[in-house]
This record gives C-alpha cells, structure tokens and sequence, in this order.
C-alpha cells in the first residue's frame, strides 16, 4: 500500500513531465517547427464543435524520442 510520501513523489515526478513537455512545445512553437499542423493531423470542426486527432505529428513526435532515448542509452552505455 501506498503512503501519502510515495504519492506525493509521484505527482511531483508527474508535474514535472508535463511541465517538461509543455516547454517542449513551446520551444518548438517558438522555433516554427510545424508540431500539431502537419499534413497528417486531422481536424473536424463544425459551429458548436471541434475534434483534433494529431496522427502525424504524434509519429513523428515518437520517432525523435526514440531515436533520442536510443542515442542516451548507447553512450550511457546500457
């Protein structure tokens, strides 16, 4: 069972990711780096709603953290 230390590490460790992610896409909007506008993302809009699914942007969001996770992992050599 969990005590309220644990949680309270995890939810910091939580924050943090997302702060994390969320200057990620700052930085790339700040750069013009077209993430969330690529040909494959897919958008439905009508007057009351609005749906967006970013396919390729997610791919290719994937790829760059694969290859950069891969190239950490190779000099930290694990």
């Amino acid at each position: 069972m969990f005590d309220l230390t644990t949680l309270a590490r995890w939810l910091l460790l939580a924050g943090l990711v997302l702060a994390g992610i969320g200057g990620l896409i700052w930085v790339f909007s700040r750069l013009g780096l077209p993430i969330g506008s690529l040909p494959g993302d897919i958008r439905f809009q009508s007057d009351r709603f609005t749906c967006f699914i970013p396919l390729a942007s997610s791919i290719v969001l994937s790829i760059l953290l694969t290859l950069l996770l891969n190239l950490i992992s190779r000099i930290s050599g694990k």
